[in-house]
């Protein structure tokens, strides 16, 4: 017998219509040489502290660091848990093999291989390894079974991820909560960890930045001539004298155009959603929060609509190409978008498809089969994955940008306008669909939107209306989850070159699957708050990060080079044992560090109080 054992019921419903075990049972399905079980995400878990020796349980400065040697699992405390393992366990010692159905990922590997290493099954163990959940993918992953121990670095590395966070969270979180905490009975844990404290100290800074920020006056000279705005090309004036002298000098005076260039340009469609792209998408046209944004995408690939979600790359591997006709004729519902390619060769970019760019799986696009039953906001969400996937067979978007330069007396001032030849891609998004600018507030005007300027010509002049208006520099805006989200993902550089974000994102904090639990974790610790979309750090949440002197735990740049790190062992490059090692350093360090720190600082504040405004 051949047992299969997926993540969820619902996935393990799936593959078990599929390979025809139709016959239920409590805990699995059985039929055709198979039994198809499931997990309930995690099952097992690292020990805690007390499951290694007594003296962890209670909280003491003295027991730190605790580094167990060497580190175990246990199951969760849990009826339900132990009743399902306890199926699993005695379908897997009958078994005559085992197929590991668990999600197509690090953390889907780590759950799988722990309930196995639990159950100590002794026949062989096969992977499946799939993209989508359709009924044609199932079966060709059937067929295309690897051994497990073809994963072994994809398990290393997830297993490496966990006792990271295991070493640092609970060593840092006893540590600063007994060092620096609070000192009522029921004063809530300081939580420190590998990734959230390098997070929240993102949005402090960033507060801080605000906070401080002195605005200053500047100025700007303008004309209008026969109906358009021209500026002058000096740029601002930073003394008010400065900026009335220029326009004395110009009041009076005709304008004459020295020059009139045009310039033809193009525009690729955009790239194709990973999950962070999608997230931050979701959370500035809709203002999802990443964690609903994960939920609904999540529930997308479950109900077959869409593509693996946890994924953190935009591209597409070359073999997709032969695919995406019939992906696209199942889009029924995208028709009137689908006509211009009807006919006619697809078109295959290689800012799309290039193999290269794509380890374990490829961007998130629809697998064709046609959706029902979407909420609401499961339907946005699938219309952006589509609308995405139609646009990047169009052709490129072009457009002429004219630039006209003039002069009065000896000042130049230029206007720039744009003139869309061919919409090309644009074409598949209405105005209110098209996808943000990278890093732009959502009140800021459209820079794409066309401005057709009048038909000068070099050498004519007239009269102008030249206007000097008082400006003021504006302070860094807050984070919003999407600019969080970019933030994590290049480890706290500010980049809105598509193609360096690609490049950073090896070193970016957190995977694409935890950065909203992340998120969701600073929120329900009382660290930060929301106020519309704008992210604030509470005093607590301040007031912890003042505390951490430590650069090695709030360090973007830093806890994004342990996650490169981790990516290496993923791809056999780097030894586990190495970074485990360097791991315990630090935590050793930081313990030391703190014991030593003969400060009196303490949080002050309750964890629930409210973030001061303006």
């Amino acid at each position: 017998m051949t047992v299969c054992i997926a993540e969820k019921p619902s996935v393990a419903q799936d593959i078990a219509r599929v390979l025809g075990a139709t016959e239920r049972h409590d805990g699995y399905w059985q039929g055709n040489g198979y039994q198809v079980t499931w997990t309930f995400g995690h099952l097992c878990e690292l020990k805690y502290p007390e499951d290694y020796t007594p003296q962890w349980k209670s909280w003491s400065l003295a027991a730190l660091p605790m580094v167990p040697r060497p580190f175990g699992i246990r199951l969760k405390q849990d009826k339900g848990v132990a009743k399902q393992f306890h199926i699993i366990e005695g379908l897997m010692k009958q078994a005559d093999r085992i197929v590991n159905c668990g999600d197509a990922g690090q953390e889907g590997e780590l759950i799988q291989r722990w309930v196995m290493q639990m159950a100590k099954p002794t026949c062989p163990v096969d992977r499946l390894w799939i993209s989508s959940l359709t009924e044609e993918s199932i079966r060709e992953g059937f067929q295309n079974l690897k051994p497990q121990s073809d994963y072994q670095s994809l398990y290393e590395a997830g297993l490496c991820r966990a006792i990271g966070d295991w070493l640092l969270g609970m060593n840092a979180t006893r540590l600063y909560t007994l060092k620096y905490g609070r000192r009522e009975r029921q004063a809530p844990p300081l939580s420190v960890g590998r990734v959230q404290t390098p997070t929240l100290a993102l949005i402090v800074k960033r507060q801080r930045e605000i906070d401080n920020f002195v605005p200053e006056p500047y100025w700007v000279l303008t004309t209008r001539y026969r109906d358009t705005l021209f500026t002058a090309t000096k740029g601002k004036y930073l003394k008010e004298e400065e900026g009335q002298a220029a326009l004395e000098k110009v009041t009076g005076k005709p304008l004459e155009v020295t020059g009139v260039t045009s310039k033809e340009g193009r525009e690729a469609p955009p790239h194709l959603f990973d999950l962070t792209s999608l997230q931050v998408e979701c959370n500035r046209k809709f203002g999802f929060s990443a964690d609903l944004t994960l939920s609904l995408i999540q529930s997308l690939y479950e109900k077959k609509v869409t593509t693996y979600p946890r994924v953190d790359t935009t591209y597409l591997s070359e073999d997709i190409y032969p695919k995406c006709g019939p992906i696209l004729n199942g889009l029924t519902m995208y028709q009137d978008l689908l006509k211009p390619l009807r006919g006619r060769k697809l078109l295959k970019s290689k800012k799309v498809f290039d193999t290269s760019k794509v380890t374990d799986h490829h961007a998130i696009i629809p697998t064709g089969q046609a959706p029902s039953g979407l909420t609401d906001n499961e339907q946005r969400v699938f219309d952006l994955v589509a609308r995405r996937f139609i646009a990047v067979f169009y052709p490129d978007c072009r457009f002429t940008t004219t630039n006209v330069m003039a002069t009065v007396d000896t000042i130049p001032f230029k206007v720039t306008g744009k003139h869309i030849v061919s919409p090309g891609w644009r074409d598949v998004f209405a105005r209110d669909q098209r996808p943000a600018e990278p890093d732009t507030d959502e009140a800021e005007k459209d820079n794409d939107e066309e401005r057709l300027l009048p038909d000068f010509q070099k050498g004519e002049s007239g009269p102008h209306q030249p206007m000097l208006t008082k400006k003021m520099t504006t302070p860094p805006k807050p984070y919003t989850e999407a600019t969080l989200l970019r933030a994590m993902e290049t480890a706290g550089k500010n980049v809105t070159d598509e193609t360096l974000r690609e490049a950073l994102k090896e070193n970016g904090i957190g995977r694409p699957s935890t950065r909203a639990a992340i998120i969701e974790t600073l929120f329900k610790r009382h660290y930060i708050q929301k106020t519309r979309k704008a992210l604030f750090p509470t005093p607590t949440g301040c007031q912890l990060i003042d505390l951490i002197r430590n650069d090695l735990l709030k360090s973007a740049e830093l806890t994004g080079q342990w996650e490169k790190k981790l990516r290496d062992i993923e791809h056999h490059t780097y030894a586990p044992a190495d970074f485990i090692a360097e791991l315990k350093e630090m935590v050793t360090h930081v313990v030391n560090q703190v014991l030593s720190d003969n400060t009196s600082g303490h949080i002050a504040t309750p964890a629930t109080s409210p973030v001061p405004r303006a």
